[in-house]
């Protein structure tokens, strides 16, 4: 294989740029080309493929976002889009496709398998809700930037006496919610994984109330619903007032954390060694500190599951 390329797709996370350098410069490494796809599977379908150096990914391993650009493309969901983007792919000589993104991201790997394209999906969103991995880029960014923001709202919270609800990202997966909430001593944590039970969470505010508790932090998944629907919930059936904070697209911005950067570098070159090996439909990841791959297909029949563990410690301790 002398060349391969890269691209990001769906959501942007923290890491994806220390990604992009690792596959660059370790394919730089391999004496193999490395070519950039801009705009997600968009720019592929349109053939935005640039050669990259050394030096294009410089400097980059400790910016947010990522210098390739990132779409959402409804075209890949179809036979046709797929051709396109493999015909590009032919046109550039290119052999091998690293795709860095979340399960959306995935099924368009799959599907360029399934074509008998070379495809490696290396796991990048802030929900860390892909399995045949304990974690996935961008995750610890997020759940310090929401921690850090709980962290400021808790001191408003407790001048005012106040209960906060707090809605945070992690689409149909808890983790981080359930991770800040933990981390942060919020002393309730709603989650999709868990049904919610409104009677049990007036029961805890009143008895914090009754214990002379100044303030209560709810950390909302926005998973669950709306959380302004929640607080009116609980506002009917107590009388008692919840303040709402959505803390919205913050959460996917800023520079990644140290593990994040170490983790995206792990990741990306374990991603080029694969190709290298004649890997194909594969998806990479990192399990007890172990660096593992899995058939991308499974992967995708697979269910996210949340630590039930860290869940009930978080109600044992939070009151």
């Amino acid at each position: 294989m002398q060349k391969i390329a890269v691209l990001t797709s769906g959501g942007d996370a923290p890491g994806m740029n220390a990604a992009i350098r690792a596959v660059v410069r370790k394919g730089i490494y391999e004496k193999i080309e490395v070519y950039g796809v801009f705009n997600g599977y968009q720019g592929l379908i349109e053939g935005k493929i640039e050669l990259l150096y050394a030096g294009s990914v410089g400097d980059i391993i400790h910016q947010g976002g990522t210098m390739l650009h990132t779409s959402r493309c409804l075209e890949m969901k179809t036979e046709e889009g797929q051709k396109k983007a493999i015909a590009q792919l032919t046109r550039f000589g290119i052999e091998g496709l690293i795709v860095i993104g979340g399960d959306g991201s995935y099924h368009g790997a799959k599907a360029l398998t399934k074509h008998g394209f070379s495809t490696i999906g290396v796991p990048g969103t802030i929900d860390n809700d892909i399995p045949g991995t304990d974690f996935t880029i961008g995750f610890d960014t997020a759940v310090n930037t929401v921690a850090e923001s709980i962290d400021k709202i808790r001191d408003t919270a407790t001048s005012h006496e106040r209960v906060f609800a707090i809605e945070v990202m992690g689409r149909y997966a808890g983790d981080l919610a359930l991770w800040a909430g933990l981390a942060t001593g919020a002393e309730t944590i709603l989650i999709p994984e868990i049904p919610v039970d409104i009677d049990d969470i007036i029961y805890k505010l009143r008895c914090g109330i009754q214990r002379g508790k100044r303030h209560h932090i709810l950390v909302i998944a926005e998973g669950i619903g709306s959380s302004r629907q929640i607080a009116e919930q609980i506002y009917k059936k107590s009388g008692i007032e919840l303040r709402v904070s959505v803390l919205g697209h913050i959460q996917r911005g800023g520079a990644p954390t140290v593990f994040d950067r170490v983790l995206a570098s792990r990741l990306g070159g374990y991603a080029v060694e694969l190709l290298l090996e004649g890997k194909k439909g594969r998806a990479v990841g990192i399990e007890k500190n172990q660096l593992v791959n899995y058939d991308i297909s499974e992967i995708l029949a697979m269910s996210h599951k949340l630590d039930t563990d860290m869940y009930r410690l978080a109600n044992e301790i939070s009151f």
